[in-house]
């Protein structure tokens, strides 16, 4: 069957169903971090209790992609794509009148499941529907509905928060994605290549054992359990200092503070390129050791100054996925696509372990102690990049 070809009617209809999936995916997902202060006081929770909020999506996300990809290939990409999307609007929906902080927690973990679906099938439904000449660029939509959705998804959370509180936020999110989850199964165009795989699980593990004979892509699967362990800290726990003395900032000025995510659009980009002409391994230490600076820069008390070295944590993140999640499918000698599903699963466990473990360290020592934190796990990523540096490639560079 025929590809969908650039710029035809099909091709943008795809481009843009991708676009908005992707956004209400990260959205969705996302939604509660610019809370975690609001939760904490409203359930009378701590703050590591608050952020299980978080954690427990990102968790069960992360276990439930490793098995969302072959599942697709039985069922099809479009199917789970808008399963995925529709369980999670209503699940969001129906976190806004939760009654208690724990029935709260069991939505989200159902919600990390379902919006597993997405992003584990996405960029296979791209690399199979769409002409491989312009691939980029539904990619590259595919990749800025993820951060957008993300960004735009907690700066409107934020400001619907102070206009009709967080019960009325999320409301409004599951309420808007149930609309786009309409508008993506009518507009994604129907799979013309796929072709079903009754046997996908039994593929499944031997390929899992598979990666993880190579010490090289173990150290890969190390970096986003590190570095996304502690970026999502960082964001978490910044909530709760932007909201108290001396700042009170109200929620709306905080849910704008993920703007810097931005940043992170630039660098991912500018430093992948970089990467394929001076080097992956080059690449990757300075993006973290940026990720380092700017960590070490929100120690400062002066407000601007802790944005600017929020602004360049989040330049040294997005970099360092980059160059590390391409480094992840060019190592793979065999099973790429599983070994970019682990590579995510890794990415979501970091978060979700380490976003609970700063709430500790919140509670006990304030922001130096989360910064001690995450210095110590950047710095545990910058000995795996440079072993990893020193690791012969089992593929051409």
């Amino acid at each position: 069957m025929a590809y969908i070809r650039l710029n035809t009617p099909d091709f943008r209809r795809a481009i843009s169903a991708l676009f908005l999936g992707a956004l209400v995916t990260f959205a969705v997902l996302y939604s509660v971090q610019p809370l975690l202060p609001v939760l904490a006081g409203h359930f009378r929770v701590s703050p590591a209790e608050a952020s299980l909020s978080l954690s427990f999506s990102t968790l069960f996300m992360g276990l439930a992609m490793v098995v969302a990809a072959p599942l697709s290939l039985r069922w099809g990409p479009k199917r789970i794509m808008t399963l995925s999307m529709a369980s999670a609007a209503v699940l969001a929906l129906a976190s806004a009148v939760t009654p208690t902080f724990w029935a709260l927690l069991v939505i989200r973990s159902l919600m990390g499941v379902a919006l597993a679906g997405l992003p584990a099938v996405a960029m296979g439904y791209v690399s199979e529907e769409i002409e491989p000449q312009a691939l980029g660029q539904a990619m590259g939509m595919y990749v800025s509905g993820t951060t957008i959705g993300g960004m735009g998804g907690r700066i409107l959370v934020g400001m619907l928060t102070d206009l009709w509180g967080w019960r009325g936020a999320l409301g409004m999110i599951g309420g808007l994605s149930i609309l786009l989850t309409v508008w993506f199964f009518r507009n994604l165009p129907r799979t013309r290549r796929f072709q079903r795989d009754p046997d996908a699980f039994h593929h499944l593990w031997p390929a899992v054992r598979e990666n993880f004979r190579d010490p090289g892509l173990i150290l890969l699967y190390a970096l986003p359990f590190l570095l996304m362990g502690s970026f999502v800290t960082v964001y978490n726990y910044i909530t709760f200092l932007l909201t108290a003395p001396p700042y009170r900032l109200s929620q709306t000025v905080v849910g704008w503070v993920f703007v810097v995510y931005l940043f992170g659009t630039v660098s991912s980009a500018w430093l992948g390129r970089m990467a394929d002409h001076r080097g992956r391994p080059r690449m990757l230490f300075l993006a973290i050791a940026l990720m380092l600076a700017g960590l070490l820069t929100t120690l400062v008390v002066w407000l601007p100054g802790r944005i600017a070295g929020l602004a360049l944590m989040t330049f040294g993140f997005f970099g360092a996925h980059s160059v590390a999640s391409g480094w992840v499918g060019r190592r793979a000698a065999t099973s790429a696509a599983q070994a970019s599903s682990l590579y995510l699963f890794f990415y979501y466990a970091g978060s979700s372990i380490f976003g609970a473990v700063g709430g500790i360290f919140w509670s006990a020592w304030r922001w130096p102690g989360v910064i001690g934190l995450v210095s110590v796990l950047v710095l545990l990523a910058l000995i795996a990049a440079a072993i990893l540096s020193r690791l012969k490639p089992r593929t051409a560079s």
